[in-house]
């Protein structure tokens, strides 16, 4: 299938890692001009440096931390006029929600909300103008199943889901659209975090956690983020100007409702 993506411009944030790096290279292999932010100068260059000579173009990086205003504009300055954005930023460790401090209540809301909001806010009036708009955001799939341990991810992101469900149905006439990726559990370096907390609290290894959570999916294992890459370029591409606000589960089939 040719997604139509050939000359267009992404900014896609944790681009240097995971998901957001194989959402970088799919959309790299695409055609796109790529530029990815992150916090960490080293992994975001070895990161551009590995996806240009898979890619056979230039991919770029800024270091631009989504969770502050200058880290925001320094990411648009490094690439002005996006036609594809992609909010990606880190969750949280499990935790109990007795020890969660106001302080940390914001420091989630800046990552996982009111930065990716304040990242639309800052282009998708351009995109309009221009006749051609692509926002993604990886979310979580605790916005439709939450985890009690994961409370702050569950409220941050479900606050960020919310609001596009307003603004998508305002910027679809104009060719723009905005969707979520909700994703499980995947093989990534988040994932094993996650689990050596766990295991941490439960007193079992973190091979026996993998395992137990590895067989109680559906899938009988953990998603591999081109997955994810490759929905993501999907839902930027030409052929889904007529999908808007949706939250789109890549899981194993583990939320195990029928909406």
């Amino acid at each position: 299938m040719d997604l139509g993506l050939t000359g267009k411009a992404a900014l896609v944030w944790g681009g240097s890692k995971g998901m957001g790096y194989a959402a970088a290279r799919q959309l790299a292999l695409e055609g796109v001009e790529v530029v990815i932010a992150a916090r960490t100068e080293s992994s975001l260059q070895a990161a551009a440096q590995a996806l240009s000579a898979e890619c056979g173009r230039p991919v770029r990086y800024v270091v631009a931390d989504i969770t502050r205003k200058a880290g925001r504009e320094a990411a648009l300055a490094a690439c002005p006029q996006p036609d594809i954005l992609v909010n990606n930023s880190d969750g949280y460790p499990p935790g109990d929600f007795r020890d969660w401090s106001d302080e940390t209540w914001h420091e989630a809301l800046d990552m996982m909300m009111v930065g990716p909001i304040d990242m639309m806010r800052r282009v998708v009036d351009g995109m309009q103008q221009r006749g051609y708009g692509r926002i993604i955001n990886i979310v979580s799939r605790s916005v439709k199943a939450a985890h009690a341990e994961l409370g702050l991810s569950n409220g941050a992101r479900s606050g960020l889901v919310g609001f596009v469900a307003g603004l998508a149905r305002q910027t679809v006439r104009h060719n723009v659209t905005i969707n979520n990726v909700l994703p499980g559990a995947f093989d990534t370096d988040a994932q094993a975090r996650h689990i050596d907390k766990l295991a941490q609290q439960s007193g079992r290894s973190p091979a026996q956690v993998r395992q137990s959570r590895e067989a109680a999916n559906p899938a009988g294992r953990f998603g591999q983020p081109e997955e994810v890459g490759a929905l993501i370029a999907y839902l930027a591409s030409r052929h889904t100007g007529y999908v808007t606000g949706q939250s789109w589960l890549i899981d194993g089939g583990e939320y195990p409702g029928t909406y």
